[in-house]
C-alpha cells in the first residue's frame, strides 16, 4: 500500500503542479481567501457519502472551480481534473474512520482519502496552505522558490555522488580487465550506484512537483544520470552466478532497495544483498564478472548478442582472450561484428588502466 500511495501521490503532484489549470485555481482560491475541499475522482462510494449540492458535470477551468469554492461543501471533480461533477455537496464519510487533524475540512479530507482511495485537496482559509491527502499520506504544497532552494542543494549532492561513482566505476572496469576484482570493490560500486540512484529519485520528485517551474531541473538531472542506464543490474549480472546466489536481479534490486541509510554506508550489508558471504576476510574474496557491463560499452552490439557472448564464454577473462576465430564460433557474430568486439574490448581495457595508472 505505501509504495501505491507513493505512485499516487507523485501522479496527484503532477495535476496540482505549477502551469496546471488546477494548480491555477488553487492559487485564485487562496488570493481570494477562501477555503475549499476538492475530490479528485467519483464513483459510488463517493456518491454514496455526498449529501446535498448539486450535479454539474461541466469542463473544469480554474475560474469556474475559484467560483464554486465560494459556496460550503465540497467540489467533486473527475480523476483527471477534466470536468467539475458536483459542487457545494457535504461529504460525510465513516467517522470511525482515524484522523489526526483537528479542523473539520481536514478531518474530512482525510477520511475521505483514507476511505474512498482519491485523492481529496484541502485549502485552508485561516491558514493559506494547500494540503494533499492521498491514501495515508498527506503533504502540504510549498512556494516553487522553497522547492527549488532543497534541489539545487540536492544536485549539489548529486554531483559529488557522480563524481565519486565514476571514480569507482573506472576502478571497477580497470580491475575487471586485471581480473583483480573482490568482493569489496563490487560492493562499493553497487553502493555508489544506489546512492546516486536515491538522490535522483527524490530530485525527480522535486521536477514533479515544480511543473513548469522545473524545466531546467530536468536538463541538469538528465546530463548528469544520462549516462548510467541500467549500470545497476549489469553489475549485478555480472557477479550474481559469483555469489552463488539463485535468485533473481529483481530480488536483489529490491533488497539493495531496502537497505537504510545507514546500512548503505556498510559495504557487508550491499555484499550480503547481491548473496556473497560476509564476516571476516569475505569482502577481500576474489571474484570474476561474466562481462555484461563492458559488452555493453561496445558500441552498436544488440543485447541478444551480449548474451550469447556471455554464454558461450562464461566470463570476462575468456572473452578478453578470444580471438575472431573464436568470437566467430558464437551464432549472430560474423566477422564484422566479430572485429568490432575484439576492437571494442581492447579499447576499453587501454583506456581503463590508463585511467587507473596515469
Amino acid at each position: 500500500m505505501e509504495r501505491s500511495d507513493d505512485e499516487l501521490l507523485r501522479a496527484t503532484l503532477a495535476a496540482v503542479a505549477p502551469g496546471t489549470d488546477l494548480r491555477d485555481g488553487l492559487e485564485r482560491i487562496l488570493r481570494g481567501r477562501t477555503g475549499a475541499l476538492i475530490v479528485l475522482g467519483n464513483d459510488k462510494v463517493v456518491e454514496a457519502m455526498s449529501t446535498g449540492g448539486f450535479p454539474l458535470d461541466i469542463e473544469f477551468s480554474s475560474t469556474r472551480l475559484r467560483e464554486l469554492a465560494k459556496m460550503d461543501g465540497a467540489i467533486v471533480l473527475e480523476r483527471d481534473g477534466s470536468r467539475v461533477l458536483r459542487a457545494a455537496t457535504q461529504l460525510l464519510p465513516d467517522p470511525s474512520i482515524e484522523t489526526n487533524e483537528s479542523g473539520t475540512r481536514h478531518r474530512t479530507a482525510e477520511r475521505v482519502a483514507k476511505q474512498t482511495g482519491f485523492p481529496v485537496v484541502s485549502v485552508s482559509q485561516s491558514m493559506q496552505i494547500v494540503a494533499l491527502y492521498v491514501g495515508n499520506r498527506r503533504h502540504v504544497l510549498e512556494e516553487s522558490s522553497a522547492i527549488l532552494s532543497r534541489a539545487n542543494q540536492a544536485l549539489q549532492t548529486l554531483e559529488r555522488y557522480k563524481s565519486r561513482l565514476d571514480e569507482v566505476t573506472g576502478t571497477l572496469s580497470a580491475l575487471e580487465i586485471e581480473d583483480l576484482v573482490t568482493v569489496r570493490d563490487v560492493a562499493s560500486v553497487l553502493r555508489r550506484l544506489e546512492m546516486v540512484r536515491r538522490i535522483s529519485e527524490e530530485i525527480d520528485s522535486y521536477v514533479i512537483e515544480l511543473g513548469t517551474d522545473g524545466r531546467l531541473l530536468t536538463l541538469q538531472l538528465e546530463e548528469l544520470t544520462g549516462g548510467l542506464g541500467n549500470d545497476r543490474e549489469l553489475v549485478i549480472r555480472d557477479y550474481l552466478e559469483a555469489a552463488h546466489n539463485t535468485g533473481t536481479v529483481e530480488q536483489v534490486l529490491a533488497d539493495l532497495m531496502e537497505l537504510t541509510s545507514i546500512e548503505l554506508l556498510d559495504l557487508a550489508a550491499g555484499a550480503k544483498a547481491v548473496g556473497f558471504a560476509v564476516g571476516g576476510d569475505a569482502l577481500d574474496a576474489a571474484v570474476s564478472p561474466r562481462g555484461y557491463r563492458l559488452l555493453t560499452k561496445v558500441p552498436r552490439l544488440p543485447g541478444a548478442i551480449v548474451e550469447r557472448l556471455v554464454d558461450h564464454f562464461e566470463n570476462l577473462q575468456k572473452l578478453l582472450s578470444a580471438n575472431l576465430e573464436d568470437l566467430m564460433a558464437v551464432e549472430g557474430v560474423g566477422e564484422g561484428r566479430a572485429r568490432a568486439v575484439r576492437e571494442g574490448l581492447s579499447r576499453l581495457a587501454e583506456s581503463s588502466i590508463l585511467e587507473r595508472y596515469v
